[in-house]
């Protein structure tokens, strides 16, 4: 059987705003990981656009095309799908938006899964194979067990700049509101982890230093992540993750990561506005101190890749100053800003769908860096505003200077500088090395940065330390929270 695997482009990667280096940091673990239940006799292959131009006229017609759909991307997915079905080909979607939208989705696909695949997808393998493909696939039974190796043969590692990214659990075991992928995890076990064991070995088979784990919260369960960091250790790795601010404040599990070479985390603090956390059910974060999250990640030597989103019912015009203002006097090294948004199927779409405030269906415009609903506490165009200031603010040379001041060694606030304005000032060197098909050649600069930090301060000496007033009751959550939205597009793919 002849297999063809496609990740449409998100709408954001071919506009104007195209970031090409945000877009080319990780494959398709999801179309990978299914690729794995194919037998070795079929002819796969895995297209991802936003590395690559496809033409599916110019290619020879398969008889399976598999789609992965994400919000964004749905009318490029059923375009493509549409395409093939009109010449006799079967298709197959998946993904967080089939998921949210099944029946929108089905309109366009033979088959199409809800939920994750790792039990549905051999399913539907074996009823196809003998003529009756259900209409739809939903994923009750949740285990990694037994899961088969990623094919990792099927991906151009050479297009990525972190080709090494695993993932090696599913899910969360918080339910916020805005979370897109609540309704991914729908009726069944909604986070659950490989056996240690098992994720090892997959780790083993990734070649050089550098891995980024792209677990929504790869701290979630203490257990798992205690024993899978003490089987790290000393193995010589350098990676980067995503926790909560809950785990991050947990005595003990921080420094185990570190120790196994952890240097850099993904911390979604989200809001400066306490009250926007219960709203959100952000229960995990209440009462917390984000000034001793950042300490302590700092102390341990470890970046910080911090998210923000704006524009929930507690936010007014002043947010993003303030927003800013804390971020760089903490010294946060990069900071990724969204525009709340109400991804279907979540409790945050039903509330203010229910409260009358979405403004269209759009779903091209469900980026998070579009206003698709009315804000409470500013109107849509200061939101719009504020959110692209809020960019040029933080990544200004001034405040990234201002933010390496706040590190007390020399070494660490040139390597804030060096880190922070090469993600974010070199677009056109990134834009040579991805059209080149050299991105790759960046990831030993990558290594060594991440590898100098991991050096303990012998105690907090940063300034700043509580944020807006009374400084605790803060929004944060390292589990790409807002969007998994964006996190699971633009990171996770799954």
């Amino acid at each position: 059987m002849r297999v063809l695997m496609i990740l449409p482009a998100l709408t954001e990667a071919t506009s104007p705003l195209f970031r090409p280096i945000k877009y080319s940091l990780f494959p398709p673990l999801g179309l990978a990981t299914l690729a794995g239940y194919l037998p070795e006799d079929d002819e796969v292959r895995i297209v991802d656009e936003h590395v690559e131009r496809f033409d599916p006229a110019l290619a020879e017609l398969p008889d399976l095309v598999v789609i992965q759909a994400y919000i964004t991307s749905a009318r490029r997915s059923y375009e493509l799908a549409d395409w093939y079905r009109a010449r006799g080909v079967f298709v197959a979607m998946g993904g967080l938006h089939v998921t949210s939208l099944p029946d929108e989705a089905a309109a366009h696909a033979d088959s199409v899964f809800c939920g994750p695949g790792e039990d549905t997808w051999p399913v539907f393998l074996a009823d196809l194979r003998r003529g009756a493909a259900a209409k739809r696939y939903t994923s009750k039974q949740r285990t990694l067990a037994g899961l088969p190796p990623i094919r990792r043969d099927l991906i151009k590692r050479h297009r990525y700049l972190v080709p090494n990214s695993i993932v090696v659990s599913r899910g969360c075991p918080h339910h916020c509101d805005f979370c897109y992928k609540d309704a991914f995890f729908e009726g069944g076990k909604s986070f659950y982890t490989q056996a240690v064991d098992d994720a090892l070995a997959e780790i083993d088979r990734l070649p050089g230093r550098h891995l980024y784990f792209l677990d929504d919260h790869l701290f979630g369960n203490a257990r798992f992540a205690t024993e899978l960091f003490e089987g790290m250790r000393g193995a010589g790795r350098v990676w980067q993750a995503a926790g909560t601010v809950d785990s991050i404040l947990r005595p003990g599990l921080l420094e185990r990561a570190v120790d196994a070479g952890l240097r850099s985390l993904f911390v979604g603090f989200e809001t400066i506005n306490a009250g926007n956390l219960a709203e959100q059910r952000k229960r995990q974060n209440v009462g917390r101190d984000y000034g001793q999250v950042v300490r302590r990640l700092r102390d341990a030597g470890v970046m910080v890749n911090a998210s923000f989103v704006f524009g929930m019912d507690s936010d007014g015009p002043d947010v993003f100053d303030r927003t800013v203002d804390w971020a760089v006097r903490q010294g946060i090294e990069t900071a990724t800003f969204h525009i709340m948004t109400p991804y279907p199927g979540t409790g945050l779409f039903r509330r203010i769908e229910a409260e009358g405030r979405i403004v269209h269906r759009d779903w091209e415009l469900y980026d998070t860096r579009h206003v698709v609903y009315e804000p409470r506490g500013m109107t849509a165009q200061q939101l719009s505003d504020g959110y692209w200031r809020a960019y040029r603010d933080f990544y200004r040379w001034s405040n990234l200077w201002r933010g390496a001041s706040a590190k007390p060694r020399f070494g660490d606030r040139l390597r804030h500088l060096a880190y922070a304005g090469g993600w974010k000032k070199f677009e056109r060197v990134w834009d040579v090395l991805i059209r080149s098909g050299q991105v790759l050649h960046a990831l030993p600069l990558l290594e060594a940065a991440l590898a100098s930090f991991g050096t303990r301060s012998p105690g907090g000496t940063m300034r700043g330390s509580r944020v807006e007033g009374a400084g605790h009751d803060r929004r944060g959550a390292g589990d790409r929270d807002h969007g998994r939205g964006r996190r699971a597009e633009l990171a996770a793919r799954r």
